[in-house]
């Protein structure tokens, strides 16, 4: 790493202050941070602009709301009327999306390189000047409540939702990202133009780059495309502390489906709290691929599970959960899956897991990690998501770290985090159609 010196940082609109391997890393004057990375195996390249917002931010009574603005970002200025910056970018032979999570908003497109910079003047014209009109409000809305309707009709999601919502009491990750559809119901025009005053501004925004570019050309559009667009005063960030869970919580669905199904969540932390590592270690220990404990003993030896799976997701910047989830095979029952579950994780905590074992697991993180490398847009994803949770220089820790995990620190996790008084159950009911 090698810091670059300037004599007056207030004679320049844009500062360096970093030069990592092929990523540099910039900021405008405005708070504007911007991550670009020079790929020239292929001419093409994708445009990025993370948000620094999510559903953890929303007010009470109104989750869904950074969902909904995402869907009117696209609804136009008054520049670029509404859907307009899609045929743009399609009519340019480029692809465009986002995205909403608890923690952050996305927005993305990939061109050929050399078209690259129509991303500049669309995404700073919405950052400042998006219209939200009354009734482009009220249909954005119902469209997102046909989606929440979806949702709700598909009995795994409601589990996963009822038991997220169980697990924790006061930390807004209990708020499913798309919304409860009384909340979205309650949304209005004014409430989204206020939250996207507070939040869609450069101060609180990342622009990542990646491609068949060259950063200075970038930079300088940068600078004249976002350069004046202002900052606004500090966000207020919600800081609830989820308390200590201290006894088995259950929760019971009753829904229209062919099979139970089971679902049990642990909290555990996040990257880069030091026990992260182990803890995706132990994941793919438990369920990745048909020689993992969980698949081995319940699908394939005693036949009492369709499928199984363990997940961990630490990629969330406050603590989340450790998910562990199967079907009961047909004509088995559901409880006969859940002891099962529990024996294999006390195996675990009493006897490590091989070196073998662990290795093997690591390999399969560390080649995932590395094989997203062959994909622009999935690499700058991956900036981007260690930018969100701190620093995009948290890459290397993440890779450092798993290679130093051992059987011990496995055993160690397990023992800490997957025990009866951390974990909330949820059991799926199939129901007989009343039709």
């Amino acid at each position: 790493m090698r810091r670059l010196k300037f004599v007056s940082i207030f004679l320049l609109l844009f500062i360096p202050v970093t030069i990592y391997a092929s990523v540099k890393e910039y900021k405008l004057n405005n708070g504007l941070k911007v991550l670009i990375i020079e790929k020239h195996k292929a001419p093409v390249a994708t445009f990025e602009v993370w948000y620094r917002v999510g559903s953890r931010d929303e007010p009470a009574g109104k989750s869904g709301m950074s969902h909904l603005l995402e869907h009117m970002m696209f609804k136009g200025t008054s520049k670029y009327g509404s859907q307009i910056f899609s045929r743009i970018v399609q009519k340019n032979g480029g692809e465009d999306n986002a995205y909403t999570t608890e923690d952050y908003t996305i927005y993305f497109q990939i061109f050929t390189s050399d078209r690259i910079m129509l991303s500049f003047d669309l995404e700073a014209d919405r950052m400042q000047n998006l219209t939200l009109g009354q009734k482009e409000t009220l249909s954005e809305r119902s469209v997102v409540k046909e989606e929440r309707r979806l949702d709700e009709d598909d009995p795994q999601n409601s589990l996963f939702e009822e038991v997220v919502a169980t697990s924790f009491k006061v930390h807004p990750y209990r708020r499913p990202v798309i919304g409860w559809m009384s909340d979205i119901n309650s949304i209005e025009r004014d409430d989204l133009l206020n939250y996207y005053k507070a939040y869609y501004s450069p101060d609180n925004a990342v622009i990542i780059i990646a491609g068949d570019v060259k950063a200075e050309e970038m930079m300088e559009k940068i600078k004249n495309s976002f350069g004046a667009i202002p900052s606004e005063p500090p966000k207020g960030k919600d800081s609830s502390l989820e308390p200590e869970q201290r006894g088995e919580k259950r929760v019971f669905l009753k829904r229209e489906a062919e099979l139970p199904r089971l679902l049990i969540a642990y909290h555990t932390p996040s990257f880069p709290y030091e026990d992260s590592y182990a803890l995706d270690v132990l994941s793919r220990i438990l369920s990745k691929g048909k020689s993992s404990r969980l698949y081995k003993s319940l699908v394939y030896e005693k036949k009492i599970a369709l499928d199984v799976s363990a997940d961990y997701d630490g990629f969330n910047k406050d603590p989340y959960l450790f998910f562990i989830s199967a079907t009961a095979f047909p004509g088995k029952d559901i409880k006969d899956v859940e002891e099962a579950l529990y024996a294999e994780i006390e195996k675990i905590k009493k006897e490590p897991p091989s070196e073998r074992e662990v290795q093997k697991a690591k390999n399969q993180i560390e080649s995932s990690f590395i094989m997203e490398q062959d994909s622009i847009d999935t690499e700058a994803m991956k900036y981007g998501t260690f930018e969100m949770l701190g620093d995009w220089r948290l890459i290397d820790k993440y890779l450092e770290s798993i290679r130093k995990v051992t059987p011990e620190d496995v055993v160690r996790v397990a023992k800490k985090y997957l025990n009866e008084d951390n974990r909330t159950v949820g059991i799926l009911v199939p129901t007989k159609s009343e039709k």
